[in-house]
């Protein structure tokens, strides 16, 4: 026969157990990455959601990055098929295709001659999520399959200090960067920083280049740096042209031209972005749906 005491003390055990159960984080269940080509990563949930429709553009319209574009689409095929390959920080001009062609790549490769006998993967991490970053890599680690993880809008402020899990990722830390991973992120920021930032740290330093180098080093565990820079004029027409001709739109060549470059002068800004959106608004007052 128990006593009320040892009732108590089994009761206080018990609540100390769950308690503790509650603190330990939850093991990641080997996610099924064959329902889908495409995930997004949510760390709260320690999973990956399937994305059955990708929201990209097809390669062929992205147009005036042709360099760029030639050189991701190496790097990624040479992924894909089990050989040496680079983790790639696209940086530069807002709008002018950094994240489409991180999309458009992943499409091409997979659907090309050259592609590995798995699909590759493509799992996006949000900028908030990159601490988590670790947990995501042992998740896929010993997968058969090949993953791009993609971060878009990369870059760090004041003191966060998340950068340090992505240096000790990509290529720092003991275990490093799983074979069957490489990491693309996009920026408007070269280093990932802010020059305020990178400045603030020379000048309150007692060693003003360590403290700069341990900011810039980031940058440096990416092995490929694409540019991309503001269109010109003539780019930013071909664009245009070349998204109505893909969508069939009915518009007189001049009177396009025309309404074109007055939309990019409304807007300050001449980009993949704006042309875009400015052939949304033709399609939208044409009543065409662009499908």
């Amino acid at each position: 026969m128990t006593s009320a005491f040892d009732d108590d003390i089994h009761h206080t055990l018990r609540r100390i157990a769950d308690a503790l159960e509650r603190r330990v984080p939850a093991v990641p269940e080997r996610a099924d990455v064959t329902v889908a080509n495409a995930f997004v990563w949510q760390p709260t949930s320690h999973r990956l959601v399937p994305v059955p429709r990708v929201n990209r553009v097809a390669m062929e319209l992205l147009r005036g990055i042709d360099r760029m574009r030639d050189t991701l689409v190496e790097n990624t095929e040479r992924f894909a098929r089990g050989l040496p390959a680079n983790n790639a920080l696209l940086w530069g001009a807002r709008g002018m295709g950094k994240s489409s062609l991180v999309k458009a790549v992943h499409a091409e490769v997979n659907a090309g001659a050259r592609a590995a006998a798995r699909p590759l993967k493509l799992v996006e991490i949000h900028r908030e999520d990159i601490e988590s970053l670790p947990e995501l890599m042992s998740l896929v680690r010993d997968d058969p399959h090949r993953f791009i993880v993609f971060c878009d809008d990369l870059s760090f402020d004041g003191d966060d200090t998340s950068y340090k899990s992505l240096k000790a990722v990509l290529e720092g830390g003991i275990e490093g960067r799983p074979d069957n991973v490489i990491f693309y992120a996009t920026s408007n920021r070269r280093h990932l920083l802010p020059r305020d930032m990178m400045d603030n740290e020379r000048s309150t330093a007692i060693n003003p280049g360590e403290a700069v180098e341990e900011k810039v080093s980031l940058s440096d565990r990416f092995g490929l740096w694409l540019g991309f820079h503001k269109c010109s004029q003539d780019e930013y027409l071909e664009m245009v042209f070349g998204y109505a001709a893909h969508w069939g739109l009915d518009q007189d060549r001049a009177r396009l031209r025309s309404e074109a470059l007055e939309w990019a002068t409304t807007r300050g800004a001449r980009s993949g972005r704006t042309a875009w959106q400015f052939i949304q608004d033709v399609a939208g007052r044409e009543g065409r749906p662009l499908t």
